[in-house]
């Protein structure tokens, strides 16, 4: 096991994370997967992920707007299971084709300025996407970001209410992944080494994210947007 890899992932993805609310799968699952086998790293950013969206949340969870949360929940519990079939029966390849060309079409609309009304059914509609995505190819961020960022919610909702979500959708992603696949050995001592680096990395995330204004803060998130859909279209070939 590369440690020292490891460490530098897991802290950059980390502060990128607790500034932003959102990152952590996209800046360290391409890099883990270098360093671990597919499972192995897939795991090992679902239970690192919930273990910062958990301390995150605790801190912020005065920010988190409560009816959109349920709404999202409610919305993930659709979705969560097929995700979950797709990545047991189906061949993800065609999933992620279609997700990272919507992603990178959505990024475009947004930083063409294209607004989004925020209604109770579109939050339904975002929670199922997400919880597809999670439990298929472990990443719930994209059309949460997309949603936020086209409503033009402001950066404390967005980061405190997606942190908040992505404690439910990880936890019960990672309990399909150990009732189904059981987790090893491995993937627990990986986590021990990376934790520590993890809980440095919500300390600089914070410092960071009182210092970001708001038209920095969309700045980031279309980067993240598009960074996430290349990466899945890449991958794919």
């Amino acid at each position: 096991m590369d440690i020292l890899g490891l460490i530098t992932i897991v802290l950059v993805a980390s502060i990128l994370q607790a500034g932003t609310g959102f990152g952590f799968s996209i800046m360290a699952t391409p890099f883990l997967l270098l360093l671990f086998e597919s499972h192995d790293a897939i795991q090992l950013n679902i239970i690192l992920s919930l273990l910062i969206s958990f301390i995150m949340s605790i801190k912020i969870h005065n920010e988190v707007n409560q009816e959109v949360l349920v709404r999202l929940i409610k919305g993930s519990l659709i979705g969560i299971a097929p995700g979950f079939l797709l990545f047991i029966f189906l061949n993800v390849r065609p999933l992620k084709i279609i997700v990272s060309i919507l992603i990178l079409a959505s990024t475009g609309l947004l930083a063409a300025k294209i607004n989004l009304k925020q209604t109770n059914s579109r939050e339904l509609i975002i929670g199922a996407l997400s919880g597809l995505l999670t439990t298929s190819i472990g990443m719930p961020g994209p059309p949460l970001l997309i949603y936020f960022a086209g409503a033009n919610v402001d950066k404390k909702t967005l980061r405190s209410t997606s942190l908040a979500y992505f404690v439910f959708v990880y936890l019960i992603s990672l309990l399909l992944q150990f009732s189904m696949y059981g987790i090893s050995k491995s993937v627990w001592i990986s986590t021990l080494w990376a934790l520590p680096f993890a809980l440095l990395g919500i300390i600089l995330g914070q410092w960071v994210f009182v210092r970001l204004n708001q038209q920095l803060f969309q700045k980031i998130i279309y980067v993240l947007l598009f960074v996430t859909g290349m990466y899945l279209l890449v991958t794919t070939f």
